[in-house]
């Protein structure tokens, strides 16, 4: 077990002052979610084990999912807000593979740029507690409108899809661009294979793979599920026969390069729109509303910044995401964002709501370590 962070008890009081109670979530926890829902990044470095009953378990790899699920079986009301600091595990590029997490999950809050702003106050406070005299940068995206960009512009849904997942996730989101601008060549397929994917059967597919699985005694838990394989080899086809037009290739790329502070990024958004000859509506009534409300918490200037090709590489995000750094650090020490479809994905029998937040708190006690 790592040890917890000396620092544990500050954090403990921003979360009070803030309003969020502490709540504990089971360790072990059923790993369907997260492989259904945390994205292929989180997926292939989460640790699997099984049940006696043969159920698919992980140590929890996150907090969030793992607090939504308590909070709909625990038939709780909302709006309501969780703060936890415990204990997560999965492999890392750097550090070790067991380590501590904060933060808090705000469910329920019907004004979303309220409960946004709030958000990333919160976390930013969250900072300035345990890493004072740190200057901090703020950086923002939002899978709203880079979507609401990508419906203007006329992209079949195959499309907007695809570039949605691939968005948090640069080399994928190239990838995806390239493909656009230049689609590839169909790939030959083995008969069976090709005769459902031209006709579009997801479902017969779906079997046709899960039986090769089967013959082939590989599990799904490992990697992608038939339904998912099915689903891609589908979409791929259907991708292949679009080729966006110069001028709407050239408008997605204009605005994947706006990157500016954030109390003028409403009007580059605007601005942006009438150059392309597209209207961004309800997308960007929020986005202002959310900028106007993050700026009565006294996050502004040049710290805080909007970037349109910034998201996060995790696939349950649908609006505002966002990370925090130190000045010049090139690793967040915070990471949060919106996530409206998840709680009715676990099972939420109404939709509710949420946003939230994490923080790698072995990165602050680093920078705590190494301040003079």
């Amino acid at each position: 077990m790592t040890a917890r962070p000396p620092f544990a008890e500050d954090i403990a009081a921003v979360f009070a002052e803030r309003g969020a109670a502490m709540v504990e979530v089971a360790m072990l926890q059923p790993a369907e979610p997260f492989l259904d829902m945390a994205g292929e990044d989180l997926r292939r470095r989460i640790y699997l084990t099984e049940s006696e009953t043969g159920e698919t378990l992980c140590l929890r790899p996150e907090f969030t999912i793992p607090v939504c699920l308590d909070h709909i079986e625990s038939r709780a009301g909302t709006p309501r807000r969780y703060a936890y600091l415990g204990e997560v595990f999965r492999q890392r590029r750097e550090g070790g593979s067991e380590f501590f997490q904060a933060g808090i999950e705000d469910l329920g809050e019907a004004d979303i740029a309220t409960a946004d702003a709030r958000s990333l106050a919160d976390a930013h406070a969250l900072l300035e507690r345990t890493l004072p005299g740190h200057a901090l940068s703020v950086t923002l995206g939002d899978q709203t409108i880079f979507e609401a960009v990508l419906a203007a512009l006329g992209l079949p849904r195959g499309w907007r899809m695809r570039l949605a997942r691939a968005f948090g996730a640069p080399d994928q989101l190239e990838a995806a661009l390239a493909d656009l601008a230049d689609p590839p060549k169909n790939v030959a397929l083995p008969a069976p294979v090709a005769a459902f994917v031209a006709d579009g059967d997801h479902d017969g597919l779906a079997a046709h793979i899960a039986a090769g699985m089967e013959e082939a005694d590989l599990s799904a838990a490992l990697g992608r599920t038939p339904g998912e394989i099915a689903r891609r080899l589908i979409e791929k086809a259907e991708l292949r026969s679009v080729r966006l037009s110069a001028e709407a290739f050239a408008a997605l790329k204009r605005f994947l390069a706006i990157h500016v502070p954030l109390g003028d990024a409403a009007a580059a958004l605007e601005a942006f729109g009438g150059d392309a000859g597209i209207s961004l509506g309800a997308a960007l009534d929020n986005f202002s509303a959310r900028a106007e409300a993050i700026a009565g918490y006294g996050l502004t200037g040049a710290s805080v910044h909007y970037d349109a090709a910034f998201g996060r590489p995790l696939d349950y995000y649908t609006g505002l995401v966002f990370e925090i750094s130190a000045a010049g650090g090139e690793r967040p020490l915070v990471g949060g964002g919106r996530y409206d479809r998840l709680l009715t994905l676990l099972g939420a029998q109404d939709p509710i709501p949420g946003v939230g937040f994490s923080v790698w708190l072995d990165r602050i006690e680093s920078l705590r370590e190494a301040a003079p």
